[in-house]
């Protein structure tokens, strides 16, 4: 297919049009290569990575099958994680806007189970959930899977690597009837070979290269003594002094320590790992992603699914074992065209992994010592936004122009001190331009959103 515009698919006017108007008109590569397979209704498998278009590939596939009628789950997207889930959900519920009766409903693990039994009684037209949190359902009988027409596993690979193949294929086994199955995977180990042999039908493969390139993002390294790691951080953080930063760390408590020790400097840090419940989670996302905070520290669990915007540097703390994971963890950085960062700091005899870093991507990173680095008075990055939280939400009818009325109209705020608004069920979250955070907080604070006094609080 030589054309990569959306107008030349078959897809309804009013989805094509939906689509210009979040800016989508030039198809992505993986997008013209696996959209008009899926559209035909072949069974996929398409190595691509984070960031290559793949969520909104398979999402208009799947969109274009619904029977709107049908209140009943008709497209499942299978997910590694919490946020990955959370974010593909987002992306979908942005596609299907057009058409109001469209319910996309997730199920994932880390939130109680009991308003999501209430919401699949009302009935649900696309699933997005994590493994275990499906199995939860079907034991309970509160799922049934009898109407699935297209089964997404994005992220396939890192599915397996978290042992999830069992639960895999018992959801599978409970989908009744004819189905499209699309397998979406960053790497192609012996795994996804045999998860596609055992669920798939005669799949037509689709490989997109790595967006990530050598042009857009520098790739430093530089050799430290495990006694001189935390030290080299703070001064790499102080000579590049990047906006926005992530973190990579191999271990929750190496994450913690690293917290703590960006804290203890005085940088504006939050961290992310595995022992945070989905509010603490979607509190400190939130924040990083809408320049409230300037440097994330996290565990692999934020490797991948993550789409932060206009992220300057990815920091790895420590190498990890296995290159792909390298290449995932810097693919954050460097986006739409833009250029981006990536720093690692690896011990001498770590120096082959390295090496097959450099084999796998095609070229060698830029090794650098320490001691290349100009000596630099101590700074700080002051993140430009503040985070104000609200206690009303999506269940509270509240909409994002419901808050950015409130604080342009009875505020009497300019509207362009207002950054990202993101709605929750019970809590809302908007960030504010630094030097107008402490007006924001005491108008709305005294004022009122959608007619109610609500509570607003600072969040740090």
């Amino acid at each position: 297919m030589t054309d990569n515009l959306f107008t030349a698919l078959p897809l309804p006017a009013a989805l094509v049009a939906n689509l210009e108007s979040l800016d989508y008109r030039q198809m992505t590569p993986v997008q013209q290569q696996s959209l008009p397979l899926i559209l035909e209704g072949h069974d996929l498998i398409a190595k691509a990575k984070t960031g290559s278009g793949k969520t909104a590939a398979f999402a208009i596939g799947l969109i274009s099958k619904l029977v709107l009628k049908q209140y009943a789950p008709q497209a499942l997207v299978l997910c590694p994680t919490r946020e990955l889930g959370a974010q593909v959900a987002t992306e979908i519920r942005r596609l299907v806007r057009y058409q109001p009766n469209i319910k996309v409903l997730t199920l994932c693990g880390g939130q109680p189970i009991g308003p999501q039994i209430g919401s699949l009684e009302h009935g649900a037209h696309i699933l997005v959930g994590t493994p275990g949190r499906l199995i939860d359902h079907l034991s309970r009988q509160t799922l049934s899977l009898n109407h699935i027409k297209t089964l997404v596993l994005d992220e396939a690979d890192r599915m397996l690597d978290m042992g999830f193949h069992d639960d895999i294929e018992k959801i599978i086994r409970n989908i009744r009837g004819k189905r499209q199955t699309l397998l979406f995977s960053a790497t192609y180990p012996p795994g996804i070979r045999k998860l596609s042999a055992d669920f798939q039908k005669n799949p037509v493969e689709v490989n997109v290269e790595s967006v990530l390139t050598g042009n857009k993002v520098r790739q430093l390294c530089f050799e430290v003594d495990e006694a001189s790691r935390s030290d080299a951080l703070i001064r790499l953080l102080e000579h590049f002094h990047p906006a926005s930063t992530v973190i990579f760390c191999n271990t929750k408590q190496i994450c913690r320590d690293v917290h703590d020790l960006l804290l203890n400097q005085k940088f504006s840090a939050l961290a992310l790992h595995g022992d945070l419940d989905q509010s603490e989670r979607n509190q400190i996302l939130v924040q990083f992603s809408n320049k409230s905070c300037s440097i994330l520290v996290a565990t692999d669990v934020a490797a991948r699914g993550l789409d932060i915007k206009d992220l300057q540097a990815v920091i790895n703390y420590n190498l990890f074992p296995k290159p792909d994971v390298y290449i995932h963890r810097i693919g954050r950085t460097g986006r739409a065209e833009k250029e981006g960062l990536a720093i690692s700091l690896y011990r001498k005899k770590e120096a082959h992994k390295l090496k097959a870093i450099a084999e796998l991507q095609g070229f060698h990173p830029e090794l650098k010592t320490m001691a290349s680095l100009p000596e630099l008075p101590a700074t700080s990055i002051v993140p430009p936004m503040v985070t104000l939280c609200i206690s009303g939400g999506k269940k509270q009818k509240i909409r994002p122009g419901d808050i950015l009325g409130a604080i342009t109209g009875e505020a009497g705020l300019p509207g362009s001190c207002v950054g990202q608004i993101d709605i929750f069920d019970f809590h809302s979250y908007v960030a504010i331009e630094r030097q107008f955070a402490d007006k924001v907080l005491e108008r709305l604070t005294n004022g009122r959103i959608k007619g109610r006094s609500l509570k607003v609080r600072t969040i740090h």
